[in-house]
């Protein structure tokens, strides 16, 4: 089996969806009273940051593929 690198573009962006869900929920329930006018500036941010890593992630990559030469790592 080959082995994965984790993608943390989507760890973060799947993270930021989910504590989206819970806070809808939650507000749904009248437990928490949040403004919804910050959903569109949190989603922005934490999208941004989930491009920014994503890059990050794909710089260390390449540079990986590089070191180890044109056939990539070997087991």
């Amino acid at each position: 089996m080959a082995k994965r690198r984790t993608d943390w573009g989507s760890f973060v962006a799947g993270l930021l969806f989910l504590s989206l869900a819970v806070a809808f929920a939650v507000r749904g329930t009248g437990d928490w009273e949040f403004d919804v006018v910050w959903v569109l500036p949190v989603l922005a941010v934490g999208l941004g940051v989930a491009g920014v890593a994503r890059v990050l992630t794909r710089r260390s990559r390449k540079e990986g593929a590089v070191a180890d030469g044109p056939g990539g790592a070997k087991d």
